[in-house]
């Protein structure tokens, strides 16, 4: 069976064409969201503290907790230590992207305590 390239070239056309007019039906089929999600983040926002309360608490601790930016700067130095140059490094760069999640989190905990407050004095309004 020999196809014909013209044919073959039309019918990659059509089909691309068939996805192309597709899309923006889809688009508009009602999949946007109807609010800010209010409701849901009051909702979840006990466990959301809890949560971001744990992380900043692991990262702040001694070399002794698992997780902790402490704990992971002693296994650089102990890397370094042994010479082992490629373990350091990458110890390092974990420590690097560790640390930078401590102002992330602290930032998200404030933010979070003024989601609270608002939550407690519109908890009628999030319902909508």
């Amino acid at each position: 069976m020999r196809i014909n390239r013209a044919a073959a070239a039309v019918g990659v056309l059509a089909l691309a064409g068939a996805f192309l007019a597709a899309g923006p039906a889809q688009a508009a089929g009602g999949t946007a969201p109807k609010g800010d999600g209010a409701k849901a983040v009051c909702k979840r926002l006990p466990k959301t503290q809890e949560r971001i309360d744990k992380a900043l608490e692991r990262l702040n601790g001694d070399a002794t907790v698992n997780g902790s930016v402490a704990r992971l700067q002693q296994r650089v130095d102990d890397a370094h230590k042994a010479g082992h140059a490629e373990i350091e490094k990458y110890l390092n760069d974990r420590l690097t992207f560790r640390r930078s999640l401590l102002p992330t989190l602290q930032t998200r905990k404030a933010d979070l305590a003024a989601v609270a407050d608002w939550c407690a004095k519109n908890a009628p309004a999030a319902g909508k």
